[in-house]
Parts: C-alpha cells; sequence; structure tokens
C-alpha cells in the first residue's frame, strides 16, 4: 500500500486532489487517471470516517496512497482514521504550535502522547499479536499534515512549522482569502504572500509544503504548479473531484456548441 509520508519523502513532482463525492468509482478514476494520491474529505464531504475508509480501499486497489481530513482537530476524529489503517491524517485551521502539537500526540500512544490503544483494528490486521512491533511500525508510518488556512494560523507559521513531528504543511488559500476578508480572491497578492511565507517556514524546517491549486482552467493550473515548482513545491493539490469532473463536463458541452437552450 503507497503512503503519502513515503511520497512526500521522495522529493518527486506529486499530485494529489480532494475526494469530496461519496463514490469508490469516481477514486478509482482517480487513480487510474495517473494521480498519486487523494485526501478523503471528512470535512467538507458529506460523510464520515465509515465511508472515509471505505474510499481508502478503493484507493489501495488502484495505488493510490490515500489521507483523510477530520472535520475538526480531535483526538477521537484522529483516533478513528489511524484505526481503519489510512496513515496521514490532514487537520485543519491549524492556528498555533499548541495545536499543531496536540493533533501529533493524537497518533502516537502512550506514554509519549494520546493515542487510545486497542489490538483489534485494522491498521494492526485486526488483532496484533506484538504489540511492541506494531506501535513501532504504526508511528514510523503515521502523520500528521497540518493545514493552515487563517491569519492567526499564517502569524504562528513559523512555531508550527517548527512542532516536532510533523508530516507536512499544507496551505489553504481559499480559505485564507476570506479569512483576509477578501472573499474568495486566492489569487491575490496578499494571499500569495502569506503561502509564499508558509512555503518558506516548510523548507526551514524540513517540511514539505502541500499547495492546494484550485483553478480549472488547465492552462492557469500548470502555469500555477510551474511557478510553484520554482519556490520548491513539489506536492500539489489539483482541484478536487468535483471541480476535475465538473470542468470534463463543462468542456463536452463547450466542445459540441454549448447547451440546447
Amino acid at each position: 500500500m503507497r503512503r503519502l509520508g513515503d511520497i512526500l519523502a521522495a522529493g518527486k513532482p506529486t499530485y494529489g486532489t480532494w475526494s469530496q463525492i461519496d463514490s469508490p468509482e469516481v477514486i478509482d478514476m482517480v487513480g487510474l487517471n495517473g494521480f498519486d494520491f487523494i485526501v478523503i474529505d471528512c470535512q467538507h464531504g458529506p460523510f464520515g470516517i465509515e465511508t472515509a475508509e471505505r474510499m481508502a480501499r478503493a484507493a489501495a486497489a488502484t495505488g493510490l496512497a490515500a489521507a483523510v481530513r477530520v472535520s475538526r482537530l480531535d483526538e477521537v476524529e484522529i483516533l478513528k482514521a489511524l484505526d481503519a489503517g489510512i496513515s496521514h491524517v490532514v487537520v485543519p485551521d491549524v492556528a498555533s504550535a499548541a495545536q499543531a502539537s496536540r493533533a501529533v500526540d493524537a497518533t502516537r500512544f502512550g506514554p509519549q502522547g494520546r493515542r487510545g490503544a486497542c489490538p483489534c483494528v485494522r491498521s494492526g490486521g485486526h488483532f496484533v499479536r506484538d504489540w511492541r512491533d506494531y506501535v513501532a511500525r504504526e508511528e514510523a508510518r503515521t502523520g500528521i499534515v497540518a493545514l493552515v488556512e487563517s491569519v492567526e494560523g499564517m502569524a504562528e507559521i513559523d512555531a508550527i512549522a517548527a512542532t516536532p513531528g510533523l508530516a507536512a504543511l499544507m496551505a489553504g488559500p481559499f480559505d485564507l482569502s476570506v479569512s483576509m476578508g477578501l472573499q474568495g480572491d486566492w489569487r491575490s497578492p496578499r494571499v500569495n504572500d502569506a503561502l509564499r511565507r508558509l512555503v518558506g517556514a516548510a523548507r526551514e524546517n524540513g517540511l514539505p509544503a502541500i499547495m492546494p491549486v484550485f483553478s480549472p482552467d488547465p492552462s492557469e493550473c500548470r502555469d500555477l504548479v510551474s511557478s510553484w515548482s520554482g519556490e520548491g513545491v513539489t506536492c500539489f493539490m489539483l482541484g478536487s473531484d468535483k471541480i476535475l469532473i465538473a470542468n470534463a463536463l463543462q468542456g463536452w458541452i463547450d466542445t459540441v456548441g454549448g447547451p440546447v437552450s
């Protein structure tokens, strides 16, 4: 099974997208068309961990690495994702080093962390016979991606990036624009200046930076990927399953002459 952590560590150009549609078939198509990873979105998607586990199995079947975005910083939500065998968790709206540390602690068993211990979970093959070996392997392969997407978070970005145990930083351009009062203008120079600070903080602390690219225009998307690659970013979120499908549908209609009235 591919893991997001291994992909990030390779430092090669890597492409993923958000999964907000409750459909293993859509995940099949994402994997079969060359994407590297999927982030199953339990924050904005209309589903919970039961569905996320099923979708993660679909990802594994097509060679996609899978992560899950939990709905909030919550130890139980993180626990359920990890127990389900989803190795990386994206935590939304991380705004301080204390929050980042709390998220990391939720991936570590006691006494170092606060992850609840159960030997009968999917991540342990449903019954762990050698608990110490399982803990060592599990803590080496799991990780927290801190999603920083607010003015408050950007003000603390250096401290967040320095939090021990983080797997990566992820930017949140759209939410950040809303937090800045720009109402979704993720192309604003103010937003991009903040994103560059996030990329720089990640680089200073040896962390990968994951950059979402929202444009439904493939040419603009290509240009944005090229621009951020020049800043040292190698991992990108391209749109979402909804954006990609809607764009393809619109392309078909445009090709045949537009909608019939």
